[in-house]
């Protein structure tokens, strides 16, 4: 029996993962990480954070990501809601550097986005987003890219979303090139 569907996206790297639920009239059941099935997908990583977020419908958060040496990894679930979710490969050396894909994530439904990706999302409906990390959050490596780069020219299907202060004023990615070093 397969508990997890696991599906790889345009940029390989990146895995779209469906857990088996299991419903009757009590509600449902599924589980939500097992190693061994994960580390058999590709996804072999130790999980040492995890992290919850609560996003009003229209906000927008990202793009996100770590500086070397801590890139962090993500287990990205959505608990509540429906998200558009955003991987973007800044690994200089990828032959996928610059490109992205979106996936808009059901409850339950996850997506794997490997270290050396920019991550963002967008709510759709109110959302609580849960994600495990790979590596500890480090305030002092904490870098972004502007959510509206024109290099990158993301259609998030939205023009003015709910963006924090922070956000608002990330640099775009042509200013970040030395954060990827």
């Amino acid at each position: 029996m397969d508990r997890f569907l696991f599906e790889r996206l345009s940029i390989p790297a990146v895995i779209l993962i469906k857990p088996r639920v299991h419903r009757d009239g009590r509600g449902y059941f599924m589980e939500v990480y097992r190693e061994n099935e994960f580390r058999k997908a590709g996804i072999d990583y130790r999980f040492v954070q995890e992290n919850q977020s609560f996003s009003k419908e229209g906000v927008l958060r990202g793009l996100h990501f770590q500086k070397k040496p801590h890139e962090q990894g993500k287990l990205v679930r959505v608990a509540e809601g429906l998200i558009r979710d955003v991987a973007v490969d800044i690994r200089k050396d990828s032959p996928y550097f610059k490109r992205w894909v979106m996936v808009e994530l059901k409850p339950g439904e996850m997506l794997w986005i490997p270290p050396g990706f920019a991550h963002g999302f967008y709510a759709l409906k109110d959302s609580i987003v849960v994600y495990m990390t790979t590596d500890y959050y480090y305030p002092e490596l904490d870098c972004g890219i502007r959510w509206n780069d024109p290099e990158l020219a993301i259609d998030w299907g939205v023009d003015n979303p709910v963006l924090s202060e922070k956000d608002a004023h990330l640099p775009y990615l042509r200013e970040v090139l030395d954060c990827l070093e």
